[in-house]
Formats: structure tokens, sequence, C-alpha cells
């Protein structure tokens, strides 16, 4: 799976030259991830959660599907309207939810 864009604050980086309104909204919610964690612990988390879940043998994309910070990403990017409704810290509920999807 290669990504079709990433966030780094506060550059948006995308592979298409018009991405998709789901793919600019999914990115939307790492800025302000990003934003709420200060920027630096962001990256951290995002870094350590990735290997916590590496080392319990999962495989690389379903390390990266089950980081707390894709996984709201993900189950909310079709929700044009879900920044304006999301409560600080979402995330978290997220956290030790592991995809074993491939």
């Amino acid at each position: 799976m290669r990504a079709s864009g990433m966030a780094i604050f506060p550059f948006l980086f995308v592979k298409n030259k018009k991405p998709s309104k789901v793919l600019i909204n999914h990115e939307r919610i790492h800025f302000r991830q990003q934003i709420e964690m200060l920027i630096l612990p962001f990256y951290i988390w995002y870094v350590l959660e990735y290997l916590i879940y590496r080392l319990n043998g999962l495989n690389s994309y379903q390390a990266y599907m089950s980081i707390s910070f894709e996984r709201e990403a993900y189950t909310n990017d079709d929700d044009l309207a879900y920044l304006k409704k999301r409560k600080i810290w979402c995330f978290l509920r997220y956290v030790g939810k592991i995809s074993r999807e491939e």
C-alpha cells in the first residue's frame, strides 16, 4: 500500500494533482491530531505505536492500520463535517484496537 497523501504539519503532500475530498479530510484530521499533541509528540507516539504493533507480530500494513491516529482518520475521513464536531483527544478511543485486515 502506497500513501496517496501525507500530512507533516504544516505541509500536505499528495500524489494526485486533484486529490479527493476524502483524502484531504483524512489529512486534515491528522493536522488536528498533530496540533493538539503539539506536533513533535504526535510523531513520537505514531512511531512508537507502529513499532509496538510490529513487535507484537503484525505485518507492516496491519501495524499501520492499527495506529490510533490512522484508525480515527480512516473511520471518519468520509464525514466531511467530522472536524466541526470532533472532540479533543478523540484518537484515544482507538488506542489498542488492532487491525488484522490484509
